[in-house]
């Protein structure tokens, strides 16, 4: 009994796990943000900003997803 009371009591204070996973996915929806921006549509007065080196341009298909695949 007295191990059993000793392992419930001796637990982390912190959740390191719960905030890994919330710095990753902060990180993570800043990329996919930036890179969605830089490849859309730009709003009033962007329209002449260029594009960062590290966005990657995405090309849009007409029908993406029907058809032959292009190779």
């Amino acid at each position: 009994m007295h191990l059993l009371m000793e392992v419930a009591t001796n637990q982390p204070h912190f959740p390191i796990s719960a905030s890994a996973v919330l710095v990753i996915g902060f990180i993570a929806a800043t990329t996919i943000g930036s890179v969605a921006w830089y490849n859309s549509k730009r709003p009033i007065g962007w329209e002449d900003k260029e594009r960062p080196d590290i966005v990657p341009k995405v090309h849009k298909e007409e029908t993406p997803g029907l058809g032959k695949p292009n190779t």
